[in-house]
């Protein structure tokens, strides 16, 4: 038996089909043929005893990958990756292949907190590169990393200027400047005020703003007058 067939010998083992059908309808686009259904935790602490073997090595190379779920332990494995070097070309290695919300939202390489400088112009490839998940990928860093005491308010442009027709990345943009409002109100607002933002887009980051209960109710009875 070869150790792929092995591996999804095991992750077999794991399946809750409940959970398959009920987390397929989050995953539209998806063939349901290539969800396995493994709860989250369970799938995590596989990959962690998986991650020190010979064959995650293996697996790393394997691309592209049969089930969803080898797709979320490939990026749990890379963002566990210690080296920044190593892990940011095995995160563009793997971004092309990833074709959902979940796998792309995984948590972030938690290297990648410590070069925040030398990451940056990969952000801004992602965000530029046409591929949906890689640019959804971009905004989720800028998100996660930049919007504490590495914030600059020419961040926000980088997410606010993407002009896009696709559902994941216009919802990721409207969910960064949301998350942006909370942190740095008085930079974000504008973007709001002044109309800047594909109107969907605008829409939705005030609905996503209005939802959080990290905004005061004062902002959000001023944020819905732009509805």
């Amino acid at each position: 038996m070869s150790y792929i067939e092995n591996l999804e010998k095991q992750l077999f083992e794991m399946q809750d089909l409940k959970y398959r059908d009920f987390h397929s309808k989050l995953l539209p686009g998806i063939d349901r043929e290539t969800i396995i259904g493994i709860r989250t935790p369970m799938l995590r602490k596989f990959t962690k005893e998986f991650a020190e073997t010979l064959e995650a090595e293996l697996f790393l190379k394997d691309l592209p990958h049969r089930y969803y779920e080898e797709n979320n332990m490939h990026m749990m494995i890379v963002s566990w990756i210690k080296d920044y070097e190593v892990c940011l070309k095995e995160v563009k290695k793997l971004l092309p292949y990833v074709n959902n919300w979940a796998t792309c939202d995984l948590p972030a390489p938690k290297c990648f907190a410590k070069h925040k400088e030398e990451l940056l112009p990969e952000i801004r490839n992602w965000i530029s590169s046409g591929e949906t998940y890689t640019i959804r990928y971009g905004i989720g860093m800028l998100m996660n990393l930049y919007l504490e005491e590495d914030f600059r308010p020419e961040y926000l442009k980088l997410a606010a200027n993407i002009r896009s027709e696709e559902y994941y990345v216009n919802m990721m943009i409207a969910w960064y400047l949301a998350t942006a409002l909370a942190k740095q109100w008085e930079a974000t607002i504008p973007y709001i005020e002044e109309r800047r933002l594909p109107e969907w887009v605008h829409r939705k980051t005030i609905q996503k703003a209005v939802e959080s209960y990290r905004i005061t109710p004062e902002q959000k009875a001023y944020l819905k007058s732009f509805r």
